[in-house]
């Protein structure tokens, strides 16, 4: 459930029943029609009727999260776990404190019930004087039959959720997403607890470690969102042209990013426009990277200036309402021309990216894509007379006695994306390093070289310069398709990219 807010004594309400009754009359009516079902319902039963198959006879517990505390009486915006999001259909900043049930039926399937906090009428103290959740004060919420219409499922009132979780304590196993909600993860426990001490009271040696139970909830949930359906490609599609369009802007207003200082936040704020106008927001903190900033995978920090002759490397995503999220790297000359040295790691991490793309196909392995590119940076390095004396590509690759080349490129090339840009990261091993590459699975392809300012084992040319170029993949039937192919990515193409840009703004 959400954080508890200090209360401040200082604040004053109206208590009396006079100006209760005044607050509560004088509304129109409500709107009675009902909500529209929203078209991700269509697929969620299908998710969830997968997720219930592999837990037959069990219940299952998956919490949206609650409000976060930013400072005293102000929360951070609230965003719904993922696999809540996952299995309702809910996006945005939708429902803090609900929790999905998956109660398990005589047929072998789930019944899905939503429980979370509704409307609250108008005659009542949280209309008027809950700063939290009062309509006065935040808006209001939906009613439970504006769920059930919007999502195709059960709804109850979230003070129902107790008594529902824990009936036939004993007899029916409970899984839930332990991280989602610490008060219902402590729920759950409690009521584990006191089974665990009936049937020791009773002679039932079952005590199985409740934690590998939710542990294995948490990894099939993850595992579920390896493929995506097609309502998730389409969601895909609209995050990448949306964060193209939001990339687009940033290269307009390069030479203001220079001009006006602290270019690194102005570029972050151009994209953040874009994201928060087209989308829910940033899909993860955007790193807005000039200069050996560049050289730091994950600055997010974006404190520095954008000089002229610096490369800018941004890596951003927008996420969109329904919580799909792009992942896209483009590193830009903020001149609009490469220099040489630029230009000669530029290209290098091209070729790396080529080659990482090239291997995405149905029946590859994940770990293919990273062996791929990894090849060319290894390669390059060794062209370069980077690699130390002795030590050639193949035994840098070593993995175990190598990876040298791991001081100028440390990140693996792929991760899968979706609903996290870091999406299934739950997943084990062998579904996800070693798994088998399926159509429907979005990766991304993003290699990279970093050689930072005061790195003295490379020449001084190449000193403070970064590149990464990263895209969103969609696994297809015969091969691959590139979700951000309309982004430039040759160092030449780059450069038009960037005069065209310019062109159409002067």
């Amino acid at each position: 459930m959400s954080e508890k807010q200090p209360a401040a004594e200082h604040r004053s309400k109206p208590t009396s029943a006079q100006f209760r009754s005044f607050v509560a009359s004088g509304w129109a009516p409500r709107p009675d029609q009902p909500t529209p079902r929203e078209p991700v319902a269509d697929h969620t039963g299908a998710r969830r009727d997968a997720l219930g198959a592999r837990f037959p006879g069990e219940r299952l517990v998956i919490p949206a999260g609650g409000l976060k505390v930013r400072s005293n009486d102000c929360d951070y915006v609230f965003r719904p776990h993922t696999a809540f999001a996952h299995q309702t259909g809910l996006g945005s900043d939708r429902e803090p404190d609900a929790v999905l049930v998956l109660e398990p039926t005589e047929d072998g399937g789930h019944e899905a019930t939503i429980y979370f906090r509704p409307l609250a009428g108008r005659d009542t103290e949280e209309f008027f004087g809950d700063s939290r959740y009062g309509e006065f004060w935040v808006g209001a919420r939906p009613r439970l039959e504006d769920v059930e219409s919007e999502l195709g499922i059960g709804a109850r009132h979230i003070d129902e959720l107790k008594d529902a979780v824990s009936k036939d304590a004993g007899e029916v196993t409970v899984r839930v997403v332990r991280d989602a909600d610490a008060e219902v993860t402590a729920l759950i426990d409690e009521i584990r607890a006191q089974t665990v001490q009936t049937q020791q009271q009773a002679g039932d040696d079952d005590d199985r470690d409740r934690h590998e139970l939710d542990d294995e909830l948490a990894r099939v949930l993850s595992t579920q969102r390896l493929v995506k359906d097609d309502f998730e490609i389409d969601q895909m599609r609209a995050a990448v042209s949306a964060t193209a369009r939001g990339f687009e802007s940033v290269i307009a207003d390069l030479p203001d990013a220079v001009r006006r200082g602290r270019g690194e936040r102005w570029v972050e704020g151009v994209f953040g426009l874009t994201a928060r106008h087209e989308g829910n927001g940033v899909g993860y903190d955007s790193i807005c990277a000039a200069g050996d900033h560049a050289t730091t995978l994950h600055w997010i920090r974006n404190t520095g200036e954008i000089k002229e002759g610096d490369l800018l490397l941004l890596d951003a995503g927008v996420e969109v309402d329904a919580l799909y999220t792009a992942d896209i790297t483009r590193t830009f000359p903020v001149t609009g021309r490469f220099s040489d040295a630029q230009r000669k790691v530029y290209d290098a991490v091209y070729a790396a990216q080529e080659a990482g793309l090239a291997a995405v196909r149905p029946g590859a392995t994940f770990a293919d894509i990273h062996a791929a590119a990894i090849r060319v940076i290894a390669q390059t390095l060794f062209d370069w007379g980077l690699l130390p004396d002795g030590v050639d590509v193949e035994a840098t690759l070593d993995k175990e006695n190598g990876q040298y080349h791991r001081r100028w490129m440390v990140h693996g090339t792929s991760h899968h994306l979706g609903l996290d840009v870091h999406d299934c990261a739950r997943a084990r091993d062998e579904d996800y390093m070693q798994g088998r590459l399926t159509p429907g699975m979005i990766v991304t392809v993003e290699p990279g070289l970093y050689f930072k300012a005061d790195d003295e084992l490379i020449p001084p040319e190449l000193r403070g310069i970064g590149v990464r170029i990263e895209d969103d993949v969609l696994v297809t039937a015969t091969g691959h398709e590139n979700l951000s192919a309309a982004m430039p990515r040759a160092s030449a193409e780059v450069e038009d990219w960037i005069a065209r840009v310019w062109a159409e703004r002067s």
